[in-house]
């Protein structure tokens, strides 16, 4: 089922997976869209209504828009909240997810409105400085239309896969589907990089957070560092390492991400206090 949002003219649209009960809401970052989390949600034995987020730039949302910033993602993931309470009259407010550059949306959007998010979990989040060294690289595909060039880019120079793995990227159904996502890919990672956060403004956030890092990335740049930096500004969440896995669970292993994130929406269904280390 096709839900749409509007704040300011601009079309948010979302994919729901019925359901009654507290609602959850997947926050995907970039290089993905609903139809990439699809998987994990059919996978989730979940009673609640499920939503996926087209960010801006996935159709049939809205483009990136002439003023597109960091701000304008949190902006659109609040008024996004802010209608899915409303709508099912969520008083708790609702689960809240984000992957990668999703991650720091959802956790600014959580910070700015509390009372609308029952509990919050971030798989390797991101933020600035992140792929800025291929921004340049980015921008060079991007003028000349180059999309295969794109996913190659973000794929070895910003994610770190090796070329072998690319190369069975390119053979495979989803290269097309990556190169239809790497459109807006330039201007998203440069808004990024523009982006000031102080992490530790959010040390103080009055609500249950879980951290999710896959195994094969602890210690190891870009997203093992970047984890590292966000669990050290949240010493109250809840760090879950998930062995085997790396940064594309969703599309490598989403039965065993459903699995995940089921354990935590029991664990906050059970008990709010479930903000602290364990």
């Amino acid at each position: 089922m096709l839900k749409l949002v509007e704040r300011e003219g601009v079309r948010l649209a979302l994919i729901r997976r019925d359901g009654s009960g507290r609602p959850l809401l997947i926050v995907p970052g970039v290089m993905s869209d609903a139809a990439a989390w699809q998987p994990v949600v059919n996978a989730l034995d979940e009673a609640g209504p499920v939503y996926v987020l087209n960010r801006r730039g996935r159709r049939p949302s809205s483009p990136l828009g002439p003023d597109y910033s960091m701000s304008t993602e949190i902006d659109d993931l609040v008024r996004v909240l802010d209608e899915l309470v409303a709508d099912e009259s969520a008083e708790q407010g609702v689960d809240l997810f984000g992957w990668s550059l999703g991650g720091l949306v959802a956790l600014e959007a959580a910070a700015r409105r509390a009372r609308a998010v029952h509990s919050l979990t971030l798989y390797e989040p991101v933020a600035r400085p992140f792929g800025r060294g291929a921004l340049d690289a980015l921008r060079e595909a991007a003028a000349a239309g180059d999309l295969d060039r794109a996913v190659e880019i973000v794929n070895r120079d910003v994610s770190g896969f090796s070329e072998e793995y690319v190369a069975r990227l390119r053979r495979s159904a989803a290269w097309e589907v990556l190169r239809l996502l790497a459109a807006p890919l330039v201007r998203e990672l440069a808004a990024l990089n523009d982006h000031l956060v102080d992490l530790s403004a959010f040390e103080s956030l009055d609500l249950p957070v879980t951290l999710l890092l896959g195994g094969d990335n602890e210690g190891v740049p870009p997203y093992g560092d970047m984890f590292a930096g966000f669990a050290a500004a949240l010493p109250r969440a809840r760090v879950v390492t998930m062995p085997g896995q790396g940064h594309l669970a969703h599309a490598e292993d989403p039965e065993g991400l459903a699995r995940q994130i089921e354990r935590v929406l029991h664990r906050v269904g059970r008990s709010d206090a479930g903000a602290g280390p364990s």
